[in-house]
């Protein structure tokens, strides 16, 4: 029993930082055209709004290039990286963190890569792009 309370803690866990990274950090701080998480705003969300919601800098996966995706991954990365002492505390939390952030990954990508499979199974996602609540439905996952 205890072992599901922390693989759910886990991905709770993920899910309220996804909020808030993306509320506070991505759209908050975003809006400075100097910050390093402008990209969010200036390239991400105006790319999306112009192509329906395709980002074909999702088709390929480079870190050669410095661009959204490449942005992304490397904050990801960053955050694999900061939780990877908690492994020898609780293999079972970090392994739900991890999870978790492949899936916001994968779904976030697929959904700016498939627009129709994004409106069907990622609705609150797709609205936050195009609908009345662009400035709401913080999370992918």
């Amino acid at each position: 029993m205890m072992s599901v309370l922390t693989i759910l803690l886990g991905v709770f866990y993920v899910n309220a930082s996804e909020w808030f990274m993306h509320k506070y950090i991505l759209h908050a701080l975003g809006r400075n055209p100097r910050s390093f998480w402008a990209y969010h705003l200036s390239v991400h969300h105006v790319v999306s709004r112009q192509n329906a919601m395709l980002d074909a800098g999702y088709q390929h996966i480079s870190l050669t290039t410095w661009n959204t995706q490449s942005k992304e991954l490397v904050v990801l990365a960053s955050i694999v990286i900061i939780h990877a002492p908690l492994w020898f505390y609780s293999p079972l939390f970090t392994s739900a963190v991890y999870g978790s952030l492949l899936m916001y990954y994968y779904r976030h990508r697929k959904a700016h890569l498939n627009p129709a499979w994004a409106k069907t199974h990622l609705r609150w996602h797709y609205d936050h792009h195009f609908g009345h609540q662009s400035e709401a439905n913080w999370c992918v996952t």
